[in-house]
């Protein structure tokens, strides 16, 4: 009985590093017209290629033509502000390779900018199909290093915060059931802070809201044997989760399938299956631009076969 308890409960609670694996920004459509996006534009742009390119063309082509000019006798030296630009860039073209190079030259910086981003980075490499176990492994202990670095830099970043949040639940897998719980209370507490310094930012929101739909799902008596060991574990409620999620919609409409799921799930566990349908058929009709979002396809189908 108490194998089965601690398997289910490790199931839970493991969830929540999963969760936000397949989130990304969208900044795809950005332009970014920096400094050096003039600088590239001005070279590209001084023949009679100017009539073939728009300003969403020159954004797309901001780090290939970078790249050729380091190659060429006229190099220009990178701001800080034109490094994040190009990261940001790299980042919305899903370039996780090219991004972490990119970025790991700053691993010493001071900048709090630079190091979440590298932490964030890190992080997408360890869970790529062809990282080995053991280098994901150091991954994830190194992202954690640089999301803590960025937060003793600036207390006040919210995006510090939130993935410290996320690299402390990955560290976690490999730091045993009782220090995952333990991190649990941490976890929270920083995601609570990102929203406080970014009300608008629905990851943030949606992973909160994940957090509190994991700790709302165990039974009273499997609360009751952990509360034996750990004194006061993490709970939370339906309720609670489900304003996170509609927090983060409400933020950022239709921003990621997987929250349309969650929130499908939430009034399903709440027995409201009207509103259950709704949102459940919104997870199934989402384009699929993820593997991510292909999944959360097919668990959406799955579940609006219960209600036939």
């Amino acid at each position: 009985m108490g194998g089965l308890f601690w398997t289910r409960y490790i199931n839970r609670t493991s969830t929540f590093a999963t969760l936000t694996k397949g989130i990304r920004i969208r900044t795809a459509n950005q332009v970014y017209w920096s400094t050096s996006t003039r600088r590239v534009a001005s070279v590209l742009t001084s023949g009679r290629a100017t009539f073939l390119l728009g300003l969403p063309t020159l954004s797309c082509l901001t780090y290939g033509a970078y790249r050729m000019l380091q190659n060429t006798p006229v190099v220009f030296a990178l701001e800080k502000d034109e490094v994040l630009e190009q990261a940001d860039y790299l980042y919305s073209c899903a370039e996780t390779q090219k991004l972490y190079q990119l970025l790991v030259q700053y691993k010493d910086s001071d900048n709090a900018e630079f190091l979440w981003r590298l932490a964030r980075v890190s992080r997408d490499v360890s869970v790529l199909p062809d990282t080995e176990e053991g280098r994901k492994k150091q991954l994830v202990y190194e992202a954690f290093e640089y999301a803590k670095s960025s937060l003793e830099k600036d207390e006040k970043c919210f995006a510090a915060h939130k993935w410290y949040a996320i690299c402390l639940s990955d560290v976690g897998e490999y730091e045993g059931v009782k220090v995952k719980i333990g991190n649990s209370f941490v976890i929270r507490k920083h995601l609570e802070r990102a929203i406080e310094l970014n009300p608008k930012d629905g990851t943030s929101l949606h992973i909160l809201g994940y957090w509190c739909f994991t700790f709302s799902e165990l039974p009273w008596y499997q609360r009751k044997v952990a509360a034996v060991i750990f004194a006061s574990p993490p709970t939370s409620t339906y309720e609670e989760a489900l304003q996170f999620f509609l927090r983060a919609e409400r933020v950022d409409p239709n921003f990621y399938s997987k929250n349309l799921l969650m929130l499908g799930k939430t009034y399903m566990a709440m027995k409201d299956e009207p509103k259950a349908l709704l949102w459940l058929n919104k997870a199934k009709d989402y384009p699929p631009r993820t593997l991510e979002d292909k999944e959360v396809h097919k668990e959406a189908v799955d579940l609006l076969k219960k209600f036939s």
